[in-house]
């Protein structure tokens, strides 16, 4: 995993924050979908990785049943988490306990979701 997302850096279109951001997303079935960060001029309109790659695994016909485990690799000193508007997206499509491994070139954490997400916001709470 970890040689396929040093590739995936260099995919990402990161011209403004420097910061290229790769990830794979594992399905249950063992399929996986690989996205990069894509800035934008207007940053709202950037899209992280893990975002990208989850949508194109909703593209590509799964559902919020089908992920297992998200891989996330940044250039960076140390091993970044997801963004907080990433998070959000994790809770709908992963269950409290699937793997997430945080990674850089040297160094790989690994952790379950729940520790990250530990109040999801989720469709429960809607009522």
């Amino acid at each position: 995993m970890k040689k396929r997302l040093l590739e995936l850096l260099e995919n990402a279109y990161a011209p403004y924050s420097h910061y290229p951001v790769a990830a794979i997303v594992v399905m249950y079935d063992g399929r996986t979908f690989e996205g990069v960060n894509v800035e934008n001029a207007s940053y709202g309109a950037t899209i992280c990785a893990e975002r990208n790659a989850i949508t194109s695994a909703i593209t590509a016909g799964y559902t919020k049943e089908d992920f297992r485990e998200l891989y996330v690799m940044t250039k960076g000193e140390k091993p970044a988490f997801p963004c907080f508007l990433c998070r959000q997206v994790l809770a709908e499509f992963f269950h409290k306990d699937s793997k997430l491994v945080i990674m850089n070139e040297e160094r790989e954490e690994h952790y379950f979701m729940s520790d990250i997400l530990p109040h999801p916001f989720t469709s429960e709470d809607l009522g």
